[in-house]
């Protein structure tokens, strides 16, 4: 996962946004117009759009314009990238706890033995 790096690094810094998770879950519905997707922010649609085109930089939406329309779709693969880097994350930190759950099991029984052998 080193060499998605950079990539991750978009997809996690959209995701600190609450506007913009806002705007993922929306689309997790469907796609939808900037428009619809504005109207629940208190803000102007040139601010917006910044969260708009941060989404779209960062490869979680993809837009197409039809006319005046702009419409939004999420894109599948940021979502696997990071799925695919926190399962490795996961993995690796419930290998650490096993070996240290391993660990305190024999210094358990070790300490055990010694109590026995002692008296």
């Amino acid at each position: 996962m080193a060499q998605y790096s950079e990539q991750l690094d978009g997809i996690f810094q959209a995701l600190a946004d609450p506007t913009r998770r806002a705007v993922l879950t929306r689309l997790g519905e469907g796609p939808a117009s900037v428009g619809e997707l504005a109207k629940p922010f208190d803000m102007a649609l040139p601010s917006f759009m910044k969260h708009i085109r941060f989404l779209e930089d960062s490869g979680w939406i993809q837009t197409r314009k039809q006319g005046r329309v702009r419409t939004c779709v999420l894109e599948e693969e940021s979502m696997i990238t990071a799925q695919a880097w926190l399962a490795e994350q996961r993995a690796l930190w419930e290998g650490r706890t096993d070996r240290l759950a391993q660990f305190v099991t024999t210094r358990e029984k070790d300490n055990r033995n010694e109590s026995v052998t002692d008296t």
